[in-house]
């Protein structure tokens, strides 16, 4: 009897499924005594290039193998779902500060503060106190307590422009230190903005701007947010947010300083920024080993500045956790303590140009004597030391009430609602899903 299609595909599904969970499973003991450990982590192939080099010197000091487990950013989340819900947890793996506060309570996460606090490795006072703190917990409150992971990375989201196109355009250059008000940058990018060959069609533009991780620099700096101070109560149907919406969607439907919705259809704006084509585009440290290969010089500026007068925008940030199921927590929490602050690993990964250093005192030096662009790499320090924020749902216990606020609200990028009328409509919803996520974690 043949196999219908569909039963086949799913005797394939269940193979996937069990090739993965083996290959999540956390490690155990080789023949000759040798510990097996798993490290799962999602990047790119230079990613991978660097952290094998630096696990293959983690190796060489110790009886230990480490098999590395490698996925792409958006299907990490997934697989490593899949991995606990199957009991098969690695012993080391990414973590996102959103994750923290339900990955304690489910007892998925060690507590790692008693061996970063004895470790040889790690001296607190130079590792970024954001990366730290993202994920500290004390069962209430995080950015407390007890750490259940050291960062992998820092990662200030600054701002770029392309200074090829401002110095063919005879446009000065802007101030490293005094940002654009926001009529200011407006005014620069409709005069990036053009028609280069006079086919009637423009194909450079000023900006071009993605709303779920570009929204929130203009937000803050319009004295707007997501939540109240103690996290309980949505707030962006404020003015200050409806005015920071509104005119971010404006850049398109009355400024038209970026790439229409059928313009995106056919390129999208990363494309168009690598290829020129972008004035100003977000750029963060993760972007810099690809961008040093475009054939335009660009750098760092502060984002522009709203009513506030003041810049803002996020650092994000991803750890290091220790498996509480692991067989050997000793070593898989000396795994992670190793590549987030031993001053080699660091070295051998700001090398790879992966990331830039967690060390404090590595990072100083970086910036005074790397020769590769940016010249003002100190903008991402700057954002790290003075300005950054976490994103608005990295302290609460589920992101479902933020990912609201972006589901449904392409009607205003397109001009078709206002942002008034939008904000005002899924506030409700966002608070309904906030007070769900605080039952949860037992606030309020």
């Amino acid at each position: 009897m043949k196999k219908s299609r569909k039963l086949v595909g799913a005797a394939a599904m269940l193979a996937v499924g069990g090739m993965l969970l083996a290959g999540c499973a956390g490690g155990g003991d080789e023949g000759d005594g040798t510990a097996q450990l798993t490290f799962m982590f999602r990047g790119s192939d230079a990613e991978k290039a660097a952290y094998t080099k630096a696990i293959e010197e983690f190796e060489s000091t110790r009886d230990v193998d480490v098999k590395i487990i490698m996925t792409t950013a958006d299907e990490y989340a997934t697989k490593l779902k899949a991995a606990i819900a199957g009991k098969q947890v690695p012993d080391v793996f990414y973590i996102d500060p959103g994750s923290v506060q339900a990955f304690v309570k489910t007892g998925v996460v060690a507590d790692i503060t008693e061996a970063v606090e004895s470790s040889d490795v790690v001296d607190l006072d130079n590792v970024w106190a954001y990366g730290v703190d993202s994920y500290r917990f004390d069962g209430t409150t995080q950015g407390k307590g007890a750490i259940y992971a050291l960062p992998k990375d820092v990662g200030p989201f600054s701002f770029g422009y392309n200074k090829t196109m401002f110095e063919e355009a005879g446009i000065p250059l802007p101030d490293v230190d005094e940002p654009y008000t926001w009529d200011e940058f407006v005014e620069v990018s409709k005069q990036l903005t053009k028609d280069l060959d006079g086919d009637g069609k423009v194909d450079q533009w000023g900006t071009g701007l993605n709303v779920v991780w570009n929204l929130q620099p203009f937000v803050w700096s319009n004295g707007g947010d997501w939540l109240n101070d103690d996290r309980t109560k949505v707030t962006v149907t404020d003015p200050e947010f409806v005015e920071a919406l509104q005119w971010f969607a404006d850049l398109s439907n009355v400024d038209q300083v970026t790439p229409s919705a059928g313009d995106a259809q056919t390129l999208d704006t990363y494309q168009r920024w690598m290829q020129g084509q972008i004035g100003f585009f977000p750029v963060g440290p993760w972007d810099v080993p690809t961008y040093q290969t475009l054939e335009f010089d660009w750098d760092l500026i502060p984002y522009p500045v709203g009513a506030t007068g003041e810049t803002a925008t996020w650092t994000g940030t991803l750890g290091i956790a220790v498996s509480n199921s692991t067989k050997h927590s000793d070593l898989a929490a000396e795994l992670a303590t190793y590549l987030s602050a031993d001053p080699t690993a660091q070295q051998m990964l700001v090398d790879a140009g992966v990331q830039i250093p967690n060390l404090i005192d590595m990072a100083d030096e970086w910036v005074a004597s790397s020769t590769l662009p940016p010249d003002n790499k100190q903008e991402f320090l700057d954002i790290v030391n003075d300005y950054g924020r976490a994103l608005p749902a990295n302290n609460t216990y589920s992101a479902e009430w933020y990912d609201e606020l972006f589901k449904n609200i392409q009607p205003v990028l397109d001009g078709e609602q206002t942002a008034e009328d939008y904000l005002a409509d899924v506030e409700p919803r966002m608070q309904d899903l906030l007070d769900k996520a605080n039952a949860d974690a037992g606030i309020g």
